[in-house]
């Protein structure tokens, strides 16, 4: 892991990337590297078809382009995973390991995510010393996550004025067109999926989003 603290990095990340491994295309690295030159201050590798093996070799290089640009990258559901790639960072859906057994297997340095999909699965995240960061969502259906039901702004702005001192960000459906509303609700940070992986020029894109969001939150306080 980098000697940098990765709270250091969370606590001034405005733009979260979740990416397939770009199998197809195989321009992963490339992607990365556009992607975080563009703004991006996580990035995490999330792609359900990858085989364990295949998953360790591609998130070293997710570590290597990461730390060329200085940002935080995560590891996704798989605590193991995330232990012999030596992630900062881990997130975790409400099905997957409670917090007390990732950080059994982790312990306290690495910075733990965790999904939520309810105002009261918020409040249970903000109030886990264990946990850094949670996301609140889909506030769209996506097909990311097929099945999940949108959960709309009404519920972001619930957490945003519970005023959470735990740093969360929106996700689900964010795109350009988007944006703005998402902000108007309360958000002060968001992951994005299709809206840069999806473009013709990530790199573009995830410039124009990271511009939009630090125009809009020059400061997070938490």
């Amino acid at each position: 892991m980098s000697a940098v603290d990765p709270r250091a990095r969370l606590s001034d990340a405005r733009l979260y990337l979740c990416t397939d491994a770009r199998e197809g295309r195989g321009d992963l690295e490339d992607f990365l590297h556009a992607v975080l030159a563009g703004g991006v201050d996580v990035v995490q590798l999330r792609d359900k078809t990858l085989e364990a093996a295949r998953e360790l070799e591609l998130q070293a290089l997710v570590a290597q382009v990461a730390g060329e640009h200085g940002a935080l990258w995560a590891v996704n559901d798989r605590a193991d995973v995330a232990a012999l790639a030596g992630a900062p960072a881990v997130h975790m859906g409400q099905g997957d390991l409670p917090t007390g057994a990732v950080r059994s297997l982790l312990g306290p340095r690495r910075v733990l995510g965790r999904s939520t999909h309810s105002a009261a699965q918020a409040a249970d995240a903000d109030a886990d010393p264990g946990v850094d960061y949670f996301c609140v969502g889909p506030l769209w259906a996506t097909p990311t996550k097929p099945g999940r039901s949108a959960v709309g702004l009404d519920l972001l702005a619930e957490v945003a004025a519970s005023d959470p001192v735990t740093p969360w960000f929106a996700i689900g459906g964010i795109d350009a067109e988007r944006l703005d509303a998402v902000l108007d609700a309360g958000a002060r940070r968001i992951v994005v999926v299709r809206a840069i992986t999806q473009a013709a020029d990530p790199g573009r894109a995830a410039a124009e989003l990271a511009a939009r969001v630090r125009d809009r939150v020059p400061a997070v306080a938490r």
